[in-house]
């Protein structure tokens, strides 16, 4: 278990359309094989720690004549900001994606210092 006292916790929700490949023929839709799609979030406050992120798919739109491969995650997390990393491969196509995310941490506080 992390724990987080005695700083104040902090909360930040997003959401962000990942792509929208076939719009434009871009490679989640017309590719194969091992394909990424990355999108660099920064928190508008950063916290006095790497924060827990949880991400999610809330939307996609995605091809029914082939496989659904799909893995999302959070990658180098710090106190400013992640990667939102989706990922797929195979023959899976992928029109677009819209994803959810949740950053939970330790903020800072100002009435809490340290003598060196």
């Amino acid at each position: 278990m992390k724990r987080i006292s005695p700083h104040p916790v902090g909360i930040v929700q997003g959401s962000c359309v990942m792509f929208s490949d076939f719009a434009h023929d871009g490679p989640m839709w017309t590719g194969s094989g091992p394909r990424e799609s990355r999108q660099a979030v920064k928190f508008a406050e950063a916290f006095a720690a790497p924060p827990a992120v949880m991400v999610s798919i809330s939307m996609w739109d995605a091809d029914r004549k082939t496989n659904l491969r799909a893995d999302i995650s959070a990658e180098t997390v710090t106190e400013a900001g992640f990667d939102l990393v989706f990922r797929t491969w195979g023959d899976t196509r992928i029109a677009r994606v819209r994803a959810d995310w949740t950053a939970l941490g330790a903020l800072r506080d100002d009435d809490l210092w340290e003598l060196d």
